[in-house]
């Protein structure tokens, strides 16, 4: 098995306290979790397996929504402080195990991303409407961790995952998924923070290039002219006249 978390753990000193870290890299369960009773086990086994805080270091781009649930709830249920740290990216599944940090900080060169589940589904359209059923409770859960965080609206939070949301560390903490920008040792208190943010949305993107594209395309339709019957006469007319 493939285990994509690792822990370090430094024992307590006369100067120091005990100290546990736990590292989340690469995708989340790249091997089997669902229905799998030996990966959240051992997981759990190796998180319960000391006390004390714990630092949780994240830089994944997402992968399981069904293994970033269970982590979720195991360090929710932890009963030390959980602070989250990204350092890369915390992107789908990734972000929701982030929302269960008593604290967030994130790298100013940090990304997180949230959007809608996805899945792959086979058959009639039978099948087809169960799936469709089925993502839309997903997401209703995933919205419940970044509600709890953020404490925006459920249909501000909907919104944003049907918009592939990317964010910098400013703009997550604008918005409740992150507390604080995490700062060089030694920085002090009263530097100013940066004041830009950025927020970036895949479908605005797209669907305004759609636009541009449409626009520069579109084919100006031909101006016909209507005349009266009487009119159609008179010119008749007239080129008899002339012979």
């Amino acid at each position: 098995m493939k285990k994509f978390w690792k822990w370090k753990n430094q024992a307590q000193t006369e100067t120091a306290p005990a100290e546990r870290t736990l590292f989340l890299n690469g995708t989340i369960a790249e091997e089997s979790w669902f229905d799998d009773d030996v990966t959240p086990q051992l997981f759990k086994d190796e998180l319960m397996a000391g006390s004390g805080d714990i630092t949780v270091w994240i830089n994944s781009p997402g992968g399981d929504c069904v293994a970033a649930a269970q982590i979720y709830n195991m360090l929710m249920d932890y009963k030390g402080n959980v602070t989250v740290k990204i350092d890369g990216i915390a992107a789908s599944a990734a972000s929701v195990i982030a929302m269960a940090g008593t604290k967030v900080l994130m790298s100013p060169v940090s990304m997180m991303m949230i959007h809608n589940p996805m899945t792959i589904a086979f058959g009639d359209s039978a099948e087809m409407q169960k799936a469709i059923e089925m993502l839309g409770s997903v997401k209703d859960s995933i919205i419940n961790a970044y509600e709890i965080k953020t404490g925006l609206s459920r249909a501000k939070l909907s919104h944003l995952m049907d918009a592939e949301t990317w964010m910098d560390a400013n703009k997550a903490v604008e918005l409740g998924f992150a507390d604080e920008v995490i700062k060089r040792s030694g920085d002090t208190e009263d530097m100013e923070a940066p004041t830009v943010s950025m927020l970036y949305s895949k479908a605005n993107v797209v669907n305004s290039l759609m636009d541009k594209i449409a626009a520069k395309c579109a084919i100006e339709p031909k101006h016909t002219h209507q005349h009266r019957a009487d009119d159609l006469l008179d010119r008749l007319n007239l080129i008899k006249n002339w012979r």
